[in-house]
């Protein structure tokens, strides 16, 4: 190949090369060209002419959101008694260490003025029970001479009606101890019960000995501790329910005759929570 011939062929990658840097930048120069009557057309119009908003040279300003008002803290009733009683207590601290006229007057003024809120808070609270019998205690359990004593009345009668009804299920076991004082006070009065009420007594001798209330009692033998009694203590009692097979303890020690009947009518008849 001549010289002349390979020149052409030399000539091809320097062409590529001038080619490759000479088209991004044409290319730029191009959209340079492209913007400049935008570019123009604005100066035209929002400098020269100062059309303004209308023609969207001044850019609209986003409106802020309102923001929303924040609401008072309020204060509970909680908060607010706290506040008396620590002013309370203030006052009083101030007016004993520093006992001036002016402290302790401040003191009884506020002082005054609470007793009479406290008052008032009594009277209708009062005014509020006589009003709705659904609050009114006194109903259930009467406090009035008048009221109270027909309340008993009914409760006596009601008790005589399930100690009537006793002996049909329930019999009774009585420990004692012949050198037991308090027993001796007990016997008597656990026997008029049961002779009153046809009760069944099965009385039972923690040392071995005699009751001449109980001739026929029986000698302990284990008893107490299945029954969950308490073991040394006497007197004691203890209900036994032969259609349930289990023992009811009715308590220990010297009791009336009104107690004994009162706390075998509650075991028997009355669930727990529904006399109060």
């Amino acid at each position: 190949m001549t010289r002349r011939q390979s020149l052409p062929m030399l000539a091809l990658p320097v062409l590529a090369m001038c080619l490759a840097v000479l088209l991004p930048a044409r290319a730029v120069a191009q959209e340079a060209r492209q913007a400049e009557p935008a570019a123009s057309a604005d100066s035209l119009y929002c400098e020269q002419r100062r059309l303004g908003y209308w023609f969207y040279c001044v850019k609209p300003v986003p409106a802020e959101e309102p923001q929303m008002a924040q609401p008072p803290a309020q204060v509970t009733a909680t908060q607010e008694l706290d506040a008396v009683t620590g002013e309370l207590r203030e006052l009083k601290a101030r007016a004993i260490l520093y006992p001036t006229p002016e402290n302790v007057t401040t003191y009884i003024r506020f002082q005054r003025a609470q007793l009479d809120r406290a008052s008032l808070f009594s009277d209708v609270w009062q005014r509020a029970i006589w009003q709705d019998p659904e609050l009114d205690y006194t109903l259930e359990r009467p406090v009035g001479a008048l009221a109270k004593k027909q309340w008993q009345d009914a409760r006596a009668a009601d008790r005589d009606a399930v100690m009537a009804r006793l002996s049909e299920r329930y019999g009774l076991f009585y420990f004692f101890a012949q050198t037991c004082g308090a027993c001796e006070v007990m016997s008597p009065i656990v026997r008029s019960v049961a002779d009153r009420w046809h009760i069944t007594v099965r009385a039972i001798s923690t040392d071995g000995g005699p009751s001449r209330h109980f001739p026929d009692y029986k000698v302990e033998s284990g008893q107490r501790p299945r029954m969950g009694l308490e073991p040394g203590i006497t007197p004691a009692l203890v209900l036994w329910d032969s259609v349930a097979r289990r023992p009811i303890p009715i308590g220990y020690g010297v009791l009336s005759a009104d107690e004994l009947q009162d706390r075998i009518y509650l075991l028997t008849s009355k669930e727990a929570g529904h006399d109060y």
